[in-house]
């Protein structure tokens, strides 16, 4: 079930934002089989970005091995990988050869700082794609060090969730055409997309590029988290005046102390003298003032936390499989609900069955592994 049933799609086996888009994809309903170099019998239910796909264990240093993935894409609609530019195409399975056998396929290629460029042969990681994109920059205390965001923006948010856009375009381009592409997404490059309003609002002097000062990085005090009595914090986002005047009331604050929401030579004054009121309640009486009004607020909470919030539990917005914890499948359909993902496999359980769709018999699959073909 889901809007993509009927997609198959071939991930060459990687981490982060290749195996993320990936899953995104599996959670809609798309088959995706996963290629790693190595087998296992042991379940790998942690390793939630491998959830609700197929697994196959192929040594692609082998010519057989090769074949097998070619043979793959000659039957699938899109492939995915996250190898350093070049590599692919060494082993035999770049773009040209993949296409080859199916000139409609879509070859996704996933990297931190593209196909080109003076950077596209160095190694890196998310901290690094986003200090290029000016994002990292922008994150922090004004007088203080940057913050990494965890690697939200660079490998999931700027990486695989624009994999999965940019597949899904080429995919329906290619519905018309009868052609494949190349879709080269680069980290440094989709982090950069997400920062689009803050660049346009300082082409327009509305933001200054300097850590900590503006409206919407913590230094504004209607826009900021705040500590409570008993050490916990709420968040408080209320930018527009109608809200601005709610929280005034729900928080008792002196209208003519605070009458300048767009002063901001008095932000700090104003958010020292917020902090010392909202740290006169808990966590919890903040909730029972302010939660569900128009104040923009929310509690802070942890990761334990989050799943047992009244509105997360609701909407079923987390999921137990396996015992393990993970954010269901998103975005919700009204007619097309994918299901609850399976759990991840084990590497390479799926080799038989996927080889014996492809063609080949028992006797041939035996004498794949005894090969090392299929490790």
């Amino acid at each position: 079930m889901g809007p993509l049933t009927g997609l198959r799609v071939i991930e060459i086996e990687g981490l982060g934002p290749a195996p993320f888009c990936g899953m995104m994809l599996a959670d809609m309903g798309a088959e995706v089989i996963s290629i790693t170099r190595k087998s296992s019998s042991k379940a790998r239910p942690a390793e939630v970005s491998e959830r609700g796909k197929k697994s196959i264990a192929v040594n692609l240093k082998s010519a057989e091995g090769v074949e097998i993935v070619l043979k793959l894409c000659a039957t699938a609609d899109a492939l995915i990988e996250g190898f350093r530019p070049g590599v692919a195409e060494r082993l035999g399975i770049g773009p040209e050869d993949c296409m080859a056998r199916n000139p409609k396929l879509v070859y996704g290629r996933m990297t931190g700082w593209g196909q080109t460029g003076p950077l596209s042969q160095a190694a890196g990681h998310d901290i690094n794609y986003i200090s290029l994109s000016g994002a990292l920059h922008s994150i922090g205390r004004a007088g203080e060090k940057p913050v990494p965001p965890l690697n939200l923006v660079g490998d999931f948010g700027g990486g695989g969730m624009f994999l999965a856009f940019g597949l899904m375009c080429a995919i329906f381009e290619s519905s018309r055409s009868g052609q494949g592409q190349v879709v080269d997404v680069s980290m440094v490059e989709g982090s950069a997309a997400l920062m689009h309003m803050m660049y346009a609002w300082m082409a327009s002097d509305r933001w200054r590029d300097e850590r900590g000062v503006n409206l919407l990085d913590g230094a504004s005090y209607f826009y900021d988290s705040y500590e409570t009595a008993d050490g916990k914090y709420v968040s408080i986002g209320s930018l527009e005046p109608q809200f601005f005047q709610i929280l005034l009331e729900k928080a008792e604050l002196d209208a003519s102390e605070f009458s300048s929401q767009s002063d901001e030579s008095k932000w700090p004054e104003l958010k020292a003298k917020l902090s010392a009121v909202m740290k006169n309640k808990t966590r919890d009486e903040w909730c029972a003032i302010m939660e569900g009004s128009d104040v923009c607020f929310a509690p802070i909470l942890s990761m334990s936390e989050a799943p047992e919030h009244p509105h997360n539990k609701f909407r079923q917005s987390y999921l137990h499989t396996d015992g393990i914890l993970q954010a269901a499948p998103t975005p919700k359909f009204s007619r097309t609900a994918p299901s609850v993902p399976a759990s991840p496999p084990a590497s390479g359980s799926n080799t038989s069955a996927v080889l014996s769709g492809l063609g080949y018999s028992s006797e041939q699959i035996v004498q794949l592994a005894e090969q090392g073909v299929l490790p």
